[in-house]
Formats: structure tokens, sequence, C-alpha cells
């Protein structure tokens, strides 16, 4: 099938153009030309009246969505619920995202994963795997009780995706040795720091090893101070590492994502959701590991009034980014496409908008808000006429 996207702003993911038309065939990006060229015969024609189109967005941490929690089915049918729910919000990429669990339940998630990716269900690209190799005294909602030292079984288990897909693995830099971190990093594995009381010092030998990145900034891991940096201090001040953030006023005080933005390089601070089964779904609460999660004033909360995942979407994170961190509206998008597609290897895939590409879109107003969602070439989200 043939579609014509025309006279579109177009963010590449690198620059703007104005009145830019966009030709999709089937799954993939065929031409990008001046706006106003003939309609091919067949094709289905989407004036975009000058309306944003920017490439889908890229998030590396998805616990859920659309009712379903990835602990609590790890299965390919829970992985397409929880895709769909997302990409209503622009998210045509994403890691589900595994919070500290048993071997058992781990091993269930990729090969769920695994059989996803070889049924190429649209939007899973890979796992993330947070925990259990984490710190109690950080353990934020997690279950303590599930957590653990690496061992040899728990590296075979972190390796056992395969090459055609993107393995990330949050752990505590303090209990778990450089040795370990590399020999995850020469197998592919991506490792970040994350519900960690570890030192300034300990992630600086840590990314030595291997480490790429920081998950949730300021949440679970040890604070900035005057007289040491923490791990909050180390992923602003890091050149080599890349820190996720979780832009809904909720958990990050606007302030100081504004202050981690300006601090990092750029393509360094990517938007993330952590969002959960409540986003695009009618029930505003689940339960994990026993405990009952509510959608409380906007932000998800356990029992005790804990933050307990988010109930973000990514076109909210990309517009708060905007708002909270006085940044262009471009710089925020590629904060949620290129900058998490590169981080995680995936830019020859995903990220950007380029001949040849998958047609991965996303239609903005003015206003940073979702008009028209391609992925892999099917437009799977609409809120505007204009078929021609």
């Amino acid at each position: 099938m043939l579609q014509l996207l025309d006279n579109a702003t177009l963010f590449d993911g690198a620059a703007v153009s104005l009145r830019r038309s966009v030709l999709i065939d089937g799954t993939t990006i065929a031409e990008i030309s001046t706006a106003g060229a003939t309609t091919p015969p067949g094709a289905v024609r989407f004036d975009l009246e000058g309306r944003r189109l920017v490439p889908g967005f890229v998030d590396i941490q998805v616990n859920g969505g659309g009712g379903a929690l990835f602990n609590n089915d790890p299965s390919v049918s829970a992985l397409r619920q929880i895709a769909d729910a997302h990409v209503q919000f622009g998210t045509t990429s994403l890691l589900p995202t595994l919070i500290s669990d048993d071997y058992a339940v781990m091993r269930a998630a990729i090969a769920a994963v695994r059989q996803a990716i070889d049924e190429a269900v649209p939007g899973i690209v890979g796992i993330h795997l947070e925990g259990p190799f984490l710190s109690e005294t950080r353990k934020g909602a997690h279950d303590a009780s599930k957590f653990r030292k690496l061992d040899a079984e728990g590296l075979e288990i972190l390796t056992s995706l395969g090459d055609d897909a993107v393995a990330l693995v949050t752990l505590a830099p303090e209990n778990t040795p450089p040795a370990q971190i590399a020999e995850l990093r020469e197998a592919g594995v991506i490792v970040f720091a994350g519900h960690t009381a570890a030192t300034y010092e300990q992630c600086v030998e840590a990314e030595a090893a291997g480490l790429h990145g920081y998950t949730h900034l300021f949440n679970a891991m040890t604070p900035f101070g005057s007289r040491d940096p923490g791990v909050v201090g180390r992923a602003i001040e890091s050149s080599s590492t890349v820190f996720g953030i979780i832009a809904d006023g909720h958990h990050v005080h606007p302030a100081s994502v504004r202050v981690a933005v300006r601090g990092k390089f750029r393509g360094g601070a990517i938007l993330v959701t952590d969002a959960m089964s409540t986003v695009g779904a009618a029930e505003p609460w689940f339960e994990l590991g026993g405990e009952r999660i509510e959608v409380q004033d906007g932000v998800l909360r356990n029992a005790a009034g804990s933050l307990a995942g988010s109930h973000l979407t990514m076109i909210d994170a990309v517009r708060n980014a905007v708002d909270f961190s006085d940044i262009t509206w471009d710089e925020a998008v590629r904060m949620a496409t290129t900058y998490p597609s590169a981080a995680i290897g995936l830019r020859k895939h995903t990220g950007e908008i380029r001949v040849g590409g998958v047609a991965d879109l996303v239609e903005m107003d003015g206003e940073i808000g979702i008009v028209r969602v391609w992925r892999r070439g099917v437009l799977t989200h609409n809120t505007a006429s204009g078929w021609t």
C-alpha cells in the first residue's frame, strides 16, 4: 500500500524542513520530497496542513499498558497489548520492562520477547530487565525478597535473548564486580545503573568496565551532594553515559529536570515513561506482588504512599520536557526518538525519518498533541480528517 503524507513540517531527527512530503511504501519510507508532488496511482494521500511529522517515539522503560503488566503476564499476548496501548501516544518502539522477579519469571519474559521478535510483533524491540541485582537500601517499589547477587545462572539468563534484539539490564554497581559488567557488555548486553547506593567512585569504575547509562535519574539512587556527588552527580557529569528521566512532575521536580538536561551533553538525556498497566487502560489500579497500586492525582502510589512506576505517556513526557527544561520542541522530540534509539543501538532502524527507513511516524499539532501515528507503515491512530 502506498501512502503520501503531504504538506508536512518535517523533523527527520536532525533538522526541521517546511513543506515536505513523505511517501510510504508498505513498511518503508520510499521517498521524501517537496510538498505538492503528484500523488502516485493507487496511493492514499493525507494532507498534514503544515503540521509536524516526527519519528515514532522510542521508550526504553515500559512495565505495562492497556491493562497488562509484564511481570504479571510475561507472554506474547501481553506484549501486543502493551505495545498497542502505547502506540496511541506516539510510542512505536519499546523495551518491555520486567522489574525484579525470580529467575523462572525472567526466563519466561525473555522467551516471550524472543517469540514476539520472531513473529515481528509491532513495537517490541527487546527487553529491559530492571533487577533483581539491585540494592535493598534503594529498592523503591521493588520486592526486595527477589534481590540477589549476579551469579553464573543470572549471567546466562541475561545473555540469552539473541544478537538481533536489545537486552538492557539495570543493576546496582556496588553489588556487581566490574568484571561481570565487562562480561555482560562483551556479550552485547547494555548495562545501566539503578536502584543503587553506589558511590561516585564506584560509578566511575563501573563505567570503565562498560556501564552505559543510568535508570530513571534521581529516583532510587544516591543523591547529589557538595562533598559526595553520588550516582546523580556522576550520571549528569559523565561524558560517556546516558540517563533516563521520568518527566511527569512527580518523580522529578521540574527544576531538577531542567538542571539535569542543561548539565548533560546533548544526546545524553533520554525521556522514559516507566509506565505501568494503567496507561491506556480503563482501570486506574493494578496489583503487583499482591499489593494494590492506584492512580492518585495522575501518579501511581502503593498503600504506603510510595511512587510505584508511572502513569505517564511519551507524548506527555515530550510536552513536559519543553515546559520543564526550556528547550525547543524538536530537542524534546530528540529525547524521545534519536537519543534513545542511538543509546540502545537501533539507529539504523528507528528514531529518524529517512529514505529506506522504517515508516514509524508521528503527526503532531502545534500544541504537541497526537494527530496520527504510523507504526511500520500502518496507520494505527487517527484523530484527524484529511484522507484524500
